[in-house]
């Protein structure tokens, strides 16, 4: 009496496990590029560990991307305010510096 293996399903399963692909791929278009490509690859592996039956790796990889996204998000905004902290800064200086 044996029983016959079946591949385990996947229906259903895509859905429990979010791969966050866009956002990954928004950050690395818009904020920071290096963190977001280490996102997107995490991001990608997601759906092939679910189809493959390993959910506990999809979480996993579905958790690093998430992470990796965030990173790159906050790098990106604290890049541009800093840029523009400097920028008012400079643009300050010259104009006090012109009226003397």
């Amino acid at each position: 009496m044996s029983q016959q293996w079946s591949s385990p399903s996947a229906t259903g399963a895509t859905s429990d496990v979010s791969n966050y692909l866009i956002p990954a791929i928004l950050s690395t278009i818009f904020c920071c590029m290096p963190l977001g490509v280490v996102s997107i690859i995490f991001a990608t592996q997601v759906n092939g560990k679910v189809a493959s039956g390993d959910t506990a790796g999809a979480m996993e990889a579905s958790k690093k991307a998430k992470m990796f996204m965030f990173i790159a998000v906050g790098l990106g905004v604290l890049t541009w305010v800093c840029a523009i902290v400097i920028w008012i800064f400079v643009l300050g200086a010259a104009a006090v510096g012109g009226n003397m």
